[in-house]
């Protein structure tokens, strides 16, 4: 099945900024996350999100991909296969030079383990400020009773009778173009060059058994959703002596009931009445690091922002702490004495306007949780 165009994935025009793909890619990557959707789909559309965003986050991929789609320009004629039962270049080179051109690939050669991927829930606080913590994972070890070589005790594996530990096996068809010599991986030892006659009763003759294994990992702080941490050969084991893999942790980040996060940056809103936006105040705010003051000049309007410097998001790659941006609003009570009417009304008269208002209990109570959070 073709891969969908990355743009369309993430609901995005091809002269999109930087900003823009951002954006959707957020929005996305939570609407899809496992942790999060549970359809059957769920995780098929995330890794789908993800990878868009890794090819059209980055300016020199995405000069590629628009130039070239998903088709690899370095990839010999096309990438293709030529079909008729030829199956590709290196076929093609076996067809006239009789299978002596193929590379061949030590079965015994050290290979790395491959790379494994732990999914992480965050809280808000956790991201921003970050955390040690142990994780536990599942992953494949080498076997201590046969020490990895899937033998039973006392014995050892065999070279391969049938490719003489080559780990493949030349087939040989006759075509109209003459007899055709292709080289396939050995079905008798799996492309391994070995045999092995009795199986170490532990792993069965593979050489290794799942086991959970503790991980401490150290999360940075100012991580952001979407994002991942590799840790080190912490992966499955290599083969053949090569090196482990790398494990992945892939964050998700729960979002925030009074605070927003913009990259580094922080916003949230802040209730003042008419009075205090008219005459000037000074109010307290809540911030990641504790509550600060914040002047309100006379005659302040609704939807003014503040900057608060330093106070948002420490940079994930240690360039500095963000902003906190505070935006006003003012909010009309709902309830008033008959002697706020009376003193409403004589301003009323003296300024020529109607006060009006709208009901804004909601909007408090998130500002009241937010103080009780810290």
């Amino acid at each position: 099945m073709s891969k969908r165009d990355y743009y369309e994935v993430l609901g995005v025009g091809k002269s999109a900024s930087k900003d823009e793909i951002k954006k959707a890619y957020r929005k996305l990557s939570k609407k899809y996350h496992p942790d999060i959707n549970k359809e059957k789909d769920a995780d098929e559309k995330f890794k789908e999100v993800k990878e868009a965003y890794e090819v059209l986050s980055d300016d020199q991929n995405r000069a590629h991909y628009d130039q070239f789609g998903h088709t690899d320009p370095n990839q010999g004629f096309g990438g293709g296969d030529f079909g008729g039962g030829f199956g590709g270049f290196e076929d093609i080179f076996n067809t006239f030079f009789g299978g002596g051109g193929g590379r061949r690939r030590d079965p015994n050669a050290p290979r790395q383990g491959a790379d494994l991927q732990y999914t992480m829930t965050l809280s808000f606080e956790e991201a921003v400020f970050g955390k040690e913590t142990n994780i536990e994972i599942p992953r494949e070890e080498t076997c201590n009773t046969c020490n990895g070589s899937g033998a039973k005790p006392g014995t050892k594996p065999e070279t391969c009778k049938h490719c003489h530990g080559t780990g493949q096996l030349n087939v040989e068809q006759n075509t109209p173009f003459g007899r055709i010599v292709n080289r396939r991986v050995c079905n008798h030892c799996n492309g391994t060059g070995k045999e092995i006659k009795d199986k170490c009763s532990t792993c069965r003759g593979t050489g290794k058994v799942t086991k959970r294994r503790k991980i401490n990992v150290k999360i940075p702080a100012g991580i952001d959703d979407g994002q991942q941490l590799r840790v080190s050969g912490q992966g499955e084991p290599g083969i053949n002596g090569g090196p482990a893999g790398d494990l992945y942790v892939v964050f998700h980040v729960r979002s925030h009931e009074f605070f927003e996060r913009d990259g580094d940056d922080i916003y949230c809103e802040m209730p003042i009445t008419f009075v205090q936006a008219a005459l000037g105040d000074e109010i307290e705010v809540p911030t990641l690091h504790g509550k600060i003051k914040l002047k309100i000049p006379s005659g302040t309007q609704t939807g003014t922002r503040f900057r608060l410097k330093g106070k948002g998001v420490p940079n994930v790659r240690g360039y500095g702490t963000g902003d906190q941006h505070v935006v006003v609003r003012i909010v009309t009570p709902t309830k008033l004495s008959e002697k706020q009417k009376q003193l409403l009304n004589e301003f009323a008269e003296v300024s020529g306007t109607v006060p009006q208002g709208e009901h804004e209990e909601s909007f408090f109570e998130k500002v009241k949780r937010a103080f009780k959070g810290e």
